[in-house]
């Protein structure tokens, strides 16, 4: 009798272990998706600044769409994310990611900036909630103290997303033909209309494929029973509903949306401005730029992976700290240097600031218990900074005659704000 108990008792550990790690793999999915939509936009914004005659302000409304998307839905992510628990959230998260894909199509034929702006908020909506209900869900599926482990390993897919996209989207988007605002003017009306069509048009077929993948990945989440996982509880947790302000009484969330907030900005502004970046400072062209933000992708993979391996080893508020001080140092080489060294050092910032957001997501939401999913809320929120950063950067880049180097000041000044986290704003205030 012992002994059929004791083999019953492992036999539904190891179901147990199975079932988590089953749904890992499938959260480790999203990661690579929502990857995807952030990382094509560094092939969208001076693909769409070509293809419909934008300023680099202008073009930044790429990221501003898609990022303000993130502040609006954050909220009402975290509602849905608690009335219905994470599989329902991250299957309408999914299927309303795939409705702004299938909207590039008529944006693309009209070539129609507004439309593809909507487009845009749309899948950030659906980016937001399947982020509320993935990172939580990724950090709370195991072991806690080996969270932030297994969101950098989650993470580590969406940096393979950074490395995939650029390539497609260098692929299959960008043309590598650019011509002048005088080479324009010299054309015919029709001859100029053709051309900015034909690069309007060249955004379908990625989007299209992306939506159909989406929509098939909701359908296997539909149909694959995932587990429910509750919020471990602290010591003198109550089981009582609390305010949407309640859950920043913790001083080391509100530092870490803070801190997200500054980090999300500098990662947009370097792959939305790469191409620029690439083309002015180090004298390539369009399409070789496009391949360098893959490497850079690849950099950025490798860093999590990395990042990964080395949170064995250092604690994560150190390994943070280390990191932004070679951010801050590569940022100024890629501000104040000339040719391939811009190249070089655009690609370090890609691996060092790898592990910057799932790290300090972790560390924002450690010991939070139940209230961790109304943490993840503000954490997503703070993703904001995405809209916010690069389209000061732009107006700083237009206001200095289209200087791009100089508008990599911005992610600079975001990567002391991180290193004062790591150092101190981490800190969970002493009970």
């Amino acid at each position: 009798m012992e002994i059929g108990t004791k083999s019953s008792i492992k036999s539904t550990e190891t179901l147990s272990n199975k079932r988590y790690l089953l749904a890992f793999v499938l959260i480790v999915s999203l990661f690579f998706l929502w990857g995807m939509a952030h990382n094509l936009n560094g092939i969208l914004i001076p693909h769409l600044k070509k293809a419909c005659q934008l300023d680099n302000s202008q073009s930044a409304l790429v990221d501003t769409s898609i990022f303000f998307a993130y502040f609006i839905m954050a909220l009402p992510a975290g509602y849905i994310l608690r009335r219905w628990g994470y599989k329902l959230s991250i299957i309408i998260g999914l299927l309303t990611f795939s409705v702004g894909a299938f909207l590039f199509l008529p944006a693309a034929d009209h070539r129609m900036y507004e439309l593809f702006l909507l487009a845009l908020f749309i899948i950030g909506c659906g980016l937001a909630l399947l982020e509320t209900a993935a990172n939580p869900y990724a950090a709370v599926l195991g072991k806690p103290e080996a969270a932030t482990h297994r969101l950098n390993l989650a993470a580590s897919f969406n940096g393979l997303a950074a490395v995939v996209a650029p390539v497609i989207g260098t692929t299959f988007i960008l043309s590598g033909t650019s011509y002048s605002e005088n080479e324009l003017a010299a054309m015919t009306e029709s001859s100029r209309l053709a051309y900015l069509l034909h690069e309007a048009s060249a955004v379908k077929m990625p989007y299209l494929i992306l939506g159909l993948i989406l929509v098939v990945v909701a359908f296997i989440f539909l149909f694959i029973k995932l587990p429910e996982i509750q919020g471990d509880k602290v010591e003198g947790d109550k089981e009582k509903k609390t305010g949407l302000f309640t859950v920043l009484r913790h001083k080391h969330l509100s530092f870490s949306v803070i801190a997200q907030f500054f980090y999300v900005g500098a990662q947009v502004c370097v792959t939305s401005f790469f191409i620029r970046m690439a083309q002015q400072g180090a004298g390539v062209d369009e399409k070789t730029a496009g391949y360098f933000l893959g490497v850079y992708g690849l950099l950025f993979m490798g860093g999590r992976f990395v990042g990964t391996l080395l949170l064995r080893y250092t604690t994560a508020q150190r390994l943070l700290a280390i990191y932004a001080v070679c951010c801050a140092i590569l940022a100024t080489v890629a501000i104040s240097g000339t040719g391939m060294i811009i190249l070089y050092a655009l690609g370090g910032l890609g691996f060092f600031m790898s592990i910057m957001f799932p790290t300090i997501f972790s560390l924002g939401i450690a010991g939070l218990g139940n209230e961790t999913k109304q943490a993840s809320s503000w954490l997503i929120m703070s993703i904001v900074g995405g809209a916010v950063f690069p389209f000061v950067t732009g107006n700083i880049i237009d206001a200095v005659h289209d200087n791009t180097p100089i508008g990599y000041s911005v992610p600079l000044v975001c990567y002391l704000v991180i290193l004062w986290f790591a150092l101190k704003g981490y800190k969970p205030a002493k009970a």
